[in-house]
């Protein structure tokens, strides 16, 4: 109720206001969804996987789709393949900066599940092919994440994209959006959890466990995020709900110390892995 009434609101006279708004609250619904993910919204199966189909709804995005490319996040945590504060030798500096930047900062990020949603439901065999996961995927940065989403059953996968994109069609027509209204709400909140996905991790331990930060940060703003900047305790014990982070976390850096070295330093030659956190590149930032 809240995201459909901002969503109004940023397209009959209050645009700025309630996309700001909207930027924060909107993360709720991927919270609920990361907390289906990992099994713990509901202790009932069904149950849990209906709120994270709903969830993804709202997103939006195919559940299952975002189960897999999760789970496999956090097995490649800080791996080779799993960076987006540094670049490897074979890599190219500038364009690991144009992700960071216009993806991680920028919100085209969020933008690309979207549209890769898209391109699996009306493209599938494309997407499934040898050409794209092994040529294409890779060289926008989710190779891995392709290669095990695409081999999915389909059938599971189109029923949840085709009702994510009707749920947001219905909403549009319901309500009757403005597409500016709506693009300046969508952005902000990409600008919002893109940035989120990976200040959470930038210039932590290479390490696939620990490689996260437990950061601070209003607490309003967290629990619109289920304490989602709590996540060194969520990595840590990814069977733990929202509710018992806080009892597991440790101090950490501020959130805007972490956002404002990302867009000074951009990403930087990557330690091997197994390296301690490099603090230096955070720690003289002001808060």
């Amino acid at each position: 109720m809240a995201t459909s009434a901002l969503l109004w609101a940023a397209s009959h006279g209050f645009a700025f206001l309630a996309a700001i708004a909207f930027a924060f609250v909107n993360n709720l619904p991927f919270s609920l969804m990361h907390e289906a993910v990992h099994g713990v919204a509901s202790a009932n199966k069904r149950r849990n996987a209906t709120i994270g189909i709903l969830a993804a709804c709202m997103f939006p995005t195919s559940f299952t789709l975002q189960r897999v490319a999760h789970l496999g996040h956090h097995a490649r945590n800080r791996t080779d393949s799993d960076l987006y504060d540094y670049y490897l030798p074979a890599q190219s500096k500038a364009v690991r900066n144009v992700w960071l930047y216009a993806g991680n900062l920028l919100g085209l990020y969020w933008f690309c599940i979207p549209l890769s949603n898209a391109l699996y439901l009306l493209a599938t065999p494309l997407y499934r092919s040898r050409w794209f996961v092994e040529r294409v995927a890779p060289r926008i940065g989710f190779g891995p994440h392709v290669e095990e989403i695409a081999q999915l059953k389909p059938l599971r996968v189109w029923i949840e994209i085709a009702a994510a994109f009707g749920y947001q069609a219905a909403l549009w027509f319901a309500l009757g959006l403005e597409w500016k209204g709506w693009l300046l709400a969508h952005w902000l909140f990409a600008m919002h959890w893109s940035a989120l996905q990976y200040v959470d991790h930038a210039w932590s331990a290479r390490d696939v466990a620990g490689g996260a930060w437990d950061l601070r940060i209003p607490a309003p703003v967290r629990w619109l995020t289920l304490n989602y900047q709590l996540h060194r305790a969520h990595h840590t014990h990814p069977a733990a709900p929202w509710t018992e982070l806080p009892s597991l976390a440790g101090d950490g850096p501020s959130f805007w110390q972490i956002y404002a070295s990302l867009w000074r330093h951009g990403v930087q030659p990557a330690p091997p892995m197994g390296a301690a956190a490099r603090t230096s590149l955070f720690a003289a930032t002001a808060e």
